[in-house]
């Protein structure tokens, strides 16, 4: 099995700290925040796609920048890299959103991947003008992917359900490829809609054991559909030449988090109607420990989740730990990994060179444009005889 790995673009700003840094750092340490803007995410871009990453997740919210209007910006700016597009159902019609995705793929050449956020807190849905409860939020994007996919292979489709109808819709161009639809959640609504609409299910960073549990249960119920969907997971990382410099970075962010930002962020996340979000807060329990104390699975590390909502672990370690850690959740049945690190365009770059080598040396993984064992080392200046 061949492994794809997605990185991150931070669209609400970078910083070398998870959240934020330059602020009160004594003078000659190295910090600062970084705004996203289009020149630094174009950096990642470049970044990703030249290590070897297959697309970009780009996040939703209204703590960040819109993600269908950004990513759109870095085509132009890229050569191959898919942009994995974040998008709440509820908030535009099916028939655009099926328009918008037809007319990405034209544009891009097929470089978009969809990631459908029901949306698990119900006060930011209510900011944007949506008032259903959480059930009512998945059964209208139950109904809303079944619109869109309809739309996808051009038929005209009149629908009427609980909470969506449409007539006489129809698309002039429909998307082509067809945009995989990846697709998360713990809850039994979220399952429900997952096995009958994801080609990618994904899962934030749970220890293995847990993984295993839901991988079953969402093969279990996709079958009852006869669809067998991919598996993914969200993680952090940090990965480092040693175990003992991986732990120092990790160390240095816990560093930078301090009591009253971690009793603010956690009393904003325990109101999240997520089940995942409730998964993650389980974890580190919602207060500061020593730094290995937060290790909750070999190099499994929960301290991000200290003050950052939704993927909440990292995998931190040496190289060949991390890959080490990587095939253990392949070998449950992951196929693709969505990674992130702080900052983001230094950590590509560590992932990149240090764990992705070893993986392609157990034929887990290849780079999705080149033979890397092709490529000519960097050449000093008048060395060559």
């Amino acid at each position: 099995m061949t492994l794809t790995f997605h990185w991150f673009l931070p669209t609400y700003g970078d910083s070398r700290y998870i959240v934020g840094g330059g602020h009160g750092l004594p003078a000659g340490t190295a910090g600062g925040d970084r705004p996203a803007s289009l020149g630094y995410l174009t950096q990642l871009v470049r970044a990703a796609e030249e290590v070897g990453f297959e697309g970009a997740l780009t996040p939703t919210g209204a703590w960040c920048e819109d993600a269908w209007l950004t990513t759109a910006l870095l085509v132009e700016a890229s050569e191959r890299l898919k942009f994995l597009v974040a998008f709440r159902p509820g908030l535009l019609s099916p028939t655009l959103a099926a328009q918008m995705a037809a007319t990405y793929q034209w544009h891009s050449g097929g470089r978009l991947l969809l990631n459908v956020v029901t949306g698990g807190e119900g006060h930011e849905q209510r900011a944007y003008g949506d008032f259903l409860n959480k059930a009512e939020r998945y059964a209208r994007t139950d109904e809303f992917l079944h619109i869109v996919r309809s739309l996808w292979r051009g038929e005209q489709v009149d629908f009427e359900g609980a909470h969506l109808r449409v007539e006489n819709a129809r698309l002039v161009r429909v998307p082509d490829p067809v945009p995989p639809i990846y697709f998360g959640g713990s809850s039994p609504e979220a399952g429900q809609v997952a096995a009958r609409h994801a080609e990618v299910y994904l899962t934030w960073g749970e220890p293995p054991a847990a993984v295993a549990e839901k991988i079953a249960w969402i093969r279990r119920l996709a079958a009852e559909h006869g669809r067998e969907p991919r598996f993914g997971i969200r993680l952090h990382v940090i990965s480092r030449d040693t175990a003992e410099e991986a732990w120092a970075q990790a160390g240095r962010l816990l560093s930078g988090i301090s009591d009253e930002a971690i009793e603010q962020v956690q009393a904003n996340l325990r109101r999240s109607e997520s089940e995942g979000q409730r998964r993650m807060l389980e974890l580190h329990g919602g207060t500061a420990k020593g730094l290995r104390e937060l290790e909750v699975a070999p190099n499994l590390w929960a301290g991000v989740g200290l003050v950052r909502g939704g993927a909440g672990t990292a995998l931190v370690g040496s190289h060949e730990e991390v890959a080490d850690r990587i095939a253990e959740y392949a070998e449950l049945g992951l196929e693709e990994f969505i990674l992130s690190g702080h900052p983001h365009l230094e950590e590509a770059y560590w992932f990149g060179e240090g764990v992705l080598p070893i993986l392609r040396r157990r034929g887990l993984w290849k780079h999705p444009a080149r033979n890397t064992e092709d490529t000519a080392p960097a050449a000093v200046p008048f060395a060559a005889s």
